[in-house]
Parts: C-alpha cells; sequence; structure tokens
C-alpha cells in the first residue's frame, strides 16, 4: 500500500538512511515541552474486572458514522478474560478491511480484534503529531473494556504498512499498557517517551519495494534491541504483505501467557 506523495520529515529521516531520528526519545525534546512530549500519545483506558463477554462475533461500536471501528469476538468468548489485539490499518484502509487480512486466525487463537478507522485517510503522527486518532482509539478501547473480559497482561498493538509505524509508536509510548507490538512491515518509528518494556513482533518482506526492509525494519530493530527491548524478527521472501505463516505465528504470540 503506497504512502502516497504526503512524505513527512520522520519519513524522510527513516528513507534516506537517518540513524531513525524519529525514534531518538531523548533527542526530540526540542520539538516540544517535557510536559507535552510526555502526554503524547497516552491512551487512558484500562481493561476492567468483573465484566461479562457478550457473545462472539463481529460488530461496528457505532462510535463514528462514516469511520467506525470493528469488534471481532472469537468464539471460545466464554472462556475468560481473553487476549486482545488493536490492529490498525495502512493509508487509504479502513479496519473492516485489514481485518480480513488476520483470516480465521484470531478465532482459531482465541484473539479478540479491534480494527479502527484513522480520523483521516492514514494515521496522524505518521503525517503530522499524535490527536484525534489516540482519541478515538482510546474511546474504542473504553467501549471494549466496558464489554469483554480481556486479560490485562495480553494486551497488544499491532498493524500493517502505515498501521505497523503507528502500533509500533503507540506501543512503546503505551507499554504500560500493551505488552506486546505487531509490525507488519514498518516504515519508522514516531518519537516520544517510552513506558514499560513491550515485547516486539516485527515482519518484511526482503523485496518489499514500497517500504525496503533496508531502510525500515533493519534499523528499527537494530535499535529496539540495543535500548533492551525483546525483539522477534521475521524476514521472508516477498513484497509489500503478510504472508499466512506469519499471521498464524503472531496470533499464537499474542495469546501466549
Amino acid at each position: 500500500m503506497s504512502l502516497g506523495p504526503h512524505l513527512t520529515r520522520r519519513q524522510f529521516g527513516v528513507m534516506a538512511g537517518g540513524a531513525l531520528a524519529s525514534f531518538a526519545f531523548d533527542e526530540a525534546c526540542h520539538l516540544a515541552s517535557e510536559a507535552q512530549l510526555a502526554d503524547a500519545g497516552r491512551l487512558a483506558s484500562r481493561p476492567r474486572l468483573n465484566v461479562k463477554t457478550p457473545a462472539s462475533g463481529e460488530r461496528a461500536l457505532g462510535l463514528g458514522r462514516a469511520r467506525d471501528a470493528i469488534l471481532h469476538i472469537p468464539p471460545r468468548a466464554a472462556e475468560g478474560p481473553l487476549p486482545l489485539l488493536v490492529f490498525l490499518h495502512g493509508a487509504g484502509g479502513m479496519g473492516a478491511r485489514v481485518l480480513r487480512r488476520l483470516g480465521t486466525m484470531p478465532d482459531e487463537a482465541g484473539v479478540v480484534v479491534l480494527a479502527p478507522d484513522s480520523r483521516d485517510s492514514s494515521w496522524d503522527a505518521v503525517r503530522d503529531s499524535f490527536g484525534p486518532d489516540v482519541t478515538f482509539i482510546d474511546r474504542a478501547l473504553e467501549r471494549v473494556f466496558d464489554t469483554v473480559a480481556i486479560d490485562p497482561a495480553r494486551v497488544a498493538v499491532g498493524g500493517f504498512s502505515d498501521g505497523a509505524t503507528y502500533a509500533i509508536s503507540l506501543g512503546l509510548i503505551n507499554g504500560d499498557l500493551f505488552h506486546r507490538v505487531v509490525a507488519f512491515s514498518p516504515g519508522f518509528v514516531v518519537a516520544g517517551t517510552p513506558r514499560g518494556k513491550p515485547d516486539v513482533f516485527i515482519s518484511h518482506g526482503t523485496a518489499d519495494p514500497i517500504l525496503p526492509i533496508d531502510r525500515t525494519s533493519r534499523p528499527i530493530v537494530s535499535s529496539l534491541r540495543k535500548r533492551g527491548y525483546s525483539v522477534t524478527f521475521r524476514e521472508f521472501l516477498g513484497g509489500h504483505e503478510i504472508p499466512a505463516d506469519i499471521v498464524h505465528d503472531s496470533m499464537r504470540w499474542i495469546s501466549q501467557p
């Protein structure tokens, strides 16, 4: 999925071979005050106790007219608190469409999936800064936590392409909520104040013509590991895509205790 003509300074820094300027959390402080940086991208919603999960299936949350969020609950919902994946689409996409990329794997792994739509054609911080998309995701998470029994130790965020960029950025900033981060073909990491130490799963095609692996995932993985993150990195022979076996392995990874 093409990023289109809206190339940001952050994207340019990575695509031009910059040393992950957007991931240099400390160096980013000159862009905003410490207080603003600390709050950027933060999510307040948290899983609740004593919640009874409704019947399995797929439904819109009804939080927006043209652009909403889809919640998918697997058939094994009655078995207790479940793992949750917040799954984010690429540029020009929608939650309902990107959910199809996961196939039946969430059901097989027993993972609840929340697939929100970005407020614009892509996620706010991919092109500018954190804002309305964070607010909407927080509202969607609050609805899910109010109505579905979610295991706090198995809350994950993931995405594809632009969605992977946004997921890994939100995941590091909200590592006290997201214990696992899944990024399928990310482009870069948005600056922010990291919290917690989530485990990270990254996949990328070695022949990706849109986000070349040498300028994106490989330096991202290297930088994360240097900062002490546990990273599972899956390179595969292919382009800008998510192979079925990688979807399978990532869902199992998310669902494990």
